[in-house]
């Protein structure tokens, strides 16, 4: 294959056309109209093979069959090109589609704890900050020792999170068997389920950005509410309505937050600090 340097030679190469106009979205993400009229998106790694990686992923989420993600078009290690999804309102019919897409999603299952997509990194990442697909088979200490220790120990080393700070997250990763509620299979997750990376449609909700791998299901669900979902009260509600959660999933909300929050002190700061030792403290 001929040496991809620019967005449009990506485009080109990926889908055989021409392309007709471009168009910046962000440092990395180029909106690209080809010659055929349809529109892609064009999306450069942040480093070598983060494409592949969220390539991996977008592939493994649609074997599902379960939720609506953009079509691969083609990848290598630098480059990611899409199809362009997404563009609307939310609507209560996507919502509550979506909240049976990811109950379904979910239940298709993973291998193990932390199982990366198939022909997917084990070093992945989550946004900019690199995630570690290692597996396990007890949840609560694969959670604490992949998805929050490892956040942890960057943002004390940064000068992020002090060592009180740490010592309550630390606690409550210990506390985790106790307060993880019943034990269940690995998930199929999305892994970094924020609102931004849900576009709405009239008829469904697409998924964008993952960082997927094998995991508890009730993370995906806490990280949706984390930062505000529009329409969550009915995306929960159907959700339930296919695989109900297990009965205090409630109280385990801030325990699943932790992975998120933590991952945002690291890339933002101090921001989010605060809001890790608080759900930490949830935990008891």
């Amino acid at each position: 294959m001929t040496q991809v340097s620019t967005p449009a030679e990506a485009a080109t190469s990926f889908t055989g056309r021409a392309v007709a106009e471009q168009r910046g979205l962000s440092d990395t993400v180029t909106e690209v109209v080809l010659d055929s009229g349809d529109t892609v998106v064009v999306k450069r790694g942040h480093t070598r093979n983060a494409a592949a990686a969220e390539a991996a992923g977008l592939r493994w989420l649609a074997e599902a069959g379960a939720v609506r993600v953009p079509e691969v078009r083609g990848n290598d290690g630098d480059w990611l090109v899409t199809e362009l999804v997404g563009g609307g309102r939310p609507t209560h019919h996507a919502a509550e589609r979506l909240g049976r897409g990811l109950a379904a999603l979910h239940a298709s299952g993973a291998p193990a704890f932390g199982a990366a997509p198939p022909d997917g990194p084990a070093e992945a990442w989550i946004g900019l900050a690199p995630m570690e697909n290692a597996t396990g088979e007890d949840w609560p200490r694969w959670y604490a020792e992949y998805r929050v220790v490892p956040y942890v120990r960057r943002a004390v080393d940064e000068g992020t999170l002090d060592a009180e700070e740490a010592a309550v997250i630390e606690k409550a990763c210990a506390r985790l068997p106790e307060v993880a509620g019943p034990a269940e299979p690995p998930a199929r997750l999305h892994g970094d389920l924020w609102n931004g990376n849900v576009l709405w449609g009239a008829v469904d909700a697409w998924l964008i950005d993952p960082a997927a791998h094998g995991g508890h299901r009730e993370t995906d669900l806490a990280m949706l509410q984390l930062f505000g979902c529009p329409l969550h009260d009915r995306v929960l509600a159907a959700y339930q309505e296919v695989t109900p959660l297990a009965d205090g999933w409630a109280e385990r909300t801030g325990a699943h937050q932790l992975f998120p929050l933590l991952v945002h002190t690291v890339l933002f700061g101090r921001t989010y600090a605060g809001q890790a030792v608080a759900a930490a403290r949830a935990v008891g």
